[in-house]
């Protein structure tokens, strides 16, 4: 096969001939771990290094700058058991400085390169390799979909083998969930290019997580694959890029989006949205507007509200009191931020702190009858724990006090008896002549008779 040009300016950087065909569709995606044998020559034919005289793969990181340009470029194209040349000019190899000793400067090099194997791009935030991509086809351009973006995909969802699921679907990147789809695929296609086709391998942590999905028969903590087509999207505008007045009209619309999926019961949707708007606010500097700055405040405190009630019904309780305090440092006298911290301490087991936040909420509002019974509720719960925790260091002391006595008495174990043994029981061998023991000693064997044998040994002291 003729070499074929595939540097991405198309100046003769780096051309491809191809050797052997490999198997499959799928090329590795910049991430993947990749495994070659190579050998690289001049122009000449002369040999500068070669892994298979050292029977021993090459594996490095694609895409990463860990090898040269030439590389990072030609082994993406490259399919499983392909062997392929690369002839890679200066510019795209080790350019003027070349490579002492063996690579002169300026030099164009050729390596013979057999892909191996490749494992998939970790895309998953934790870096754990809960989210894998492994690339198909080579998406074209390099933008990407942000936050927001309108993307059209199509998409084949599998389960121990068998597909489950497959659509073509529109939304906005971040509010999959409204279209049932997963978290593992939108957090994927955040790195696709325009029409890459790739094949995911999502862990149920980011799928379905240890609920299943009884619709398509899939059951707790189960591991899914997909494959994922992006066949367009328009990129979102960035919220902190508009200018005052208008950025305050498009987290106002943000808001009211998180509003509307917190009425319909979708939660993480409106969380997202809410924690939105407070990024933005935290990467914008403040207005010098005081009209504009008034409406920022108002808003940041309401969206704090609303994303403390989400986290609330979602059972995150340390989420929920953070978001109260932030409201709280907007306007120290919120009735509704002291309340919602208040339920967010009892949840933490800490009552005398939620009992100060409703007891500030009466301060504030004498008429709050929610806020005077769980002032009731708090200082129960207060006594409750106070009982508790006395119970629990009085077994504790009594504890330690146990094994305190048990080590002493172990210890005085360990001491010779001066009463008993050697010491204290006159044996045979230790009266005079090795006699036997008379009536009397039998009667007290802590006393021994010195002249029992009538000898008048000690007659004349």
């Amino acid at each position: 096969m003729a070499a074929v040009d595939i540097s991405p300016k198309k100046d003769g950087g780096v051309l491809k001939e191809i050797i052997k065909e490999g198997i499959g569709e799928e090329t590795p995606a910049a991430g993947c771990k990749v495994k070659v044998h190579y050998t690289g020559t001049l122009m000449d034919g002369t040999k500068f290094d070669s892994s298979k005289d050292r029977n021993e793969p090459f594996e490095f990181d694609l895409g990463k700058k860990s090898v040269i340009k030439a590389w990072d470029i030609g082994v993406a194209t490259m399919k499983r058991g392909e062997v392929a040349i690369l002839t890679c000019a200066p510019d795209y190899a080790y350019r003027a400085a070349g490579s002492p000793p063996t690579i002169p400067p300026n030099a164009t090099l050729k390596f013979e390169i057999e892909m191996i194997d490749w494992k998939g791009a970790d895309l998953s935030p934790e870096q754990d390799n809960s989210i894998e991509k492994f690339q198909i086809v080579t998406g074209s351009g390099y933008i990407t979909p942000n936050e927001g973006a309108l993307v059209d995909v199509h998409l084949v969802g599998s389960y121990d083998g068998k597909v489950f699921e497959e659509k073509d679907v529109q939304f906005n990147l971040g509010e999959g969930e409204d279209v049932g789809i997963i978290d593992g695929v939108e957090i994927a296609l955040r790195t696709f290019k325009m029409g890459e086709k790739s094949r995911l391998k999502i862990k149920s942590k980011h799928a379905y997580k240890n609920i299943g999905e009884p619709k398509f028969g899939i059951p707790p903590n189960a591991d899914l694959e997909y494959t994922v087509e992006l066949k367009n999207f328009e990129k979102a505008s960035e919220s902190w890029m508009i200018p005052g007045p208008d950025q305050i009209k498009q987290l106002t619309l943000f808001k009211e989006k998180g509003t509307a999926y917190f009425k319909e019961g979708k939660l993480g949707l409106a969380t997202k949205f809410y924690n939105k708007i407070i990024t933005a606010f935290k990467d914008s500097p403040s207005s010098d507007e005081e009209e504009e700055e008034t409406e920022a405040k108002d808003l940041r405190l309401s969206v704090n509200l609303n994303l403390a009630l989400c986290y609330l019904k979602s059972n995150k309780s340390i989420e929920a009191r953070d978001a109260c305090t932030e409201a709280l440092a907007i306007n120290p006298n919120n009735e509704k931020a002291l309340f919602r911290r208040g339920q967010a301490n009892i949840l933490l087991a800490a009552p005398e702190l939620a009992l100060k936040d409703f007891e500030e909420v009466l301060k504030i509002n004498p008429k709050n009858t929610a806020a005077a019974n769980q002032i009731i509720a708090c200082k129960k719960l207060h006594k409750e724990q106070l009982a508790r925790e006395k119970k629990i260091y009085a077994n504790m002391f009594d504890k330690f006090a146990l094994q305190d006595k048990q080590k002493e008495e172990e210890k005085l174990r360990g001491q010779p008896d001066v009463m008993r043994g050697v010491l204290g029981e006159w044996g045979q061998e230790e009266r005079p002549g090795g006699r036997d023991a008379t009536a009397f000693e039998k009667e007290n064997p802590n006393i021994l008779m010195l002249n029992a044998n009538g000898t008048g040994e000690f007659k004349n002291m």
